[in-house]
């Protein structure tokens, strides 16, 4: 099993040496990768499910917030959770996602992606909230392309991207292109990891009934486009305190990776946590 750590400034706050301190010390208790989320612009009532989310949360950028932590550690994976990719357009952020991962020495290798679920951050950014899972299948199609092409450019038509004979370099560190999981709460985001990406990372708040059958679908629609369902990661939220039986039981279900938070917003209780985390399950090196 892999442990990944995730860390949310709308919480913790923005503070650039907090952040720091936090990486490098999950770096040190032995943690896979750090996860940050994304949200881009908020506004008065906006709301995932039951919960409001105040618009004066410190969301910061994560690819930026990820390139400043990978300059101030050495080992472990940078991911999101979730890149609200149907508001990016593809071409820069294939671009920057590859800046990412070089200028890290290739550790840019847990991008998830998700479709979003305001509303109101869709029209700030001029995109259909209805198109959006169409949007992001194009998006994820095209950042794929764009990686795997060469000097002599690479071309593109589809409902809302187009364009001919681009080349876009750096490529990520191997020349592969970029891993790219898929986050979300819905069957059609089950169906996307399985048509596209790399991993399946299901919300938090659904029962172990839909979990269940979502991973199922991804599997099913990895297997029917002729794809290997073995090949597809499967990354589940956990607690902070989960225990040696829950990690157990979560693998028997096909888990190979599950993502913490700490339990608590003061820094030396985080680090408290993650310290004893590590020595639960043996992963300080």
């Amino acid at each position: 099993m892999k442990f990944g750590i995730s860390y949310n400034t709308a919480y913790f706050g923005a503070d650039p040496g907090r952040m720091v301190e936090f990486a490098r010390h999950a770096e040190e208790c032995g943690f896979e990768s750090l996860y940050v989320p994304e949200h881009i612009v908020l506004y008065p009532g906006a709301r995932i499910g039951p919960f409001e989310l105040p618009p004066s949360l410190p969301y910061v950028d994560p690819l930026d917030s990820l390139a400043f932590v990978a300059g101030a550690t050495r080992r472990i994976l940078l991911g999101t959770a979730v890149l609200l990719i149907p508001y990016h357009h593809p071409v820069p952020l294939a671009k920057r996602l590859a800046t990412v991962d070089v200028l890290s020495g290739g550790r840019m290798r847990l991008l998830t992606v998700g479709v979003g679920a305001l509303p109101g951050e869709a029209r700030a950014v001029g995109v259909d909230f209805a198109t959006r899972g169409r949007r992001a299948d194009e998006a994820i199609d095209v950042l794929r392309l764009l990686w795997a092409g060469d000097e002599k450019g690479v071309a593109y038509e589809g409902e809302f991207f187009a364009f001919d004979g681009l080349s876009s370099y750096p490529k990520p560190l191997g020349g592969a292109g970029l891993p790219i999981h898929v986050g979300g709460s819905s069957a059609a985001a089950a169906r996307r990891a399985g048509l596209r990406g790399d991993g399946y990372f299901p919300g938090g708040r659904l029962d172990a009934g839909e979990r269940a059958r979502q991973w199922d679908l991804a599997r099913a629609a990895a297997a029917g486009a002729g794809r290997d369902p073995e090949a597809l990661e499967y990354t589940r939220w956990g607690a902070i305190d989960v225990t040696e039986e829950d990690v157990e039981a979560m693998a028997a279900q096909g888990v190979t990776r599950i993502v913490v938070s700490p339990g608590s917003a003061e820094a030396e209780v985080q680090r408290e946590e993650l310290a004893a985390f590590a020595e639960r399950f043996g992963l300080t090196h």
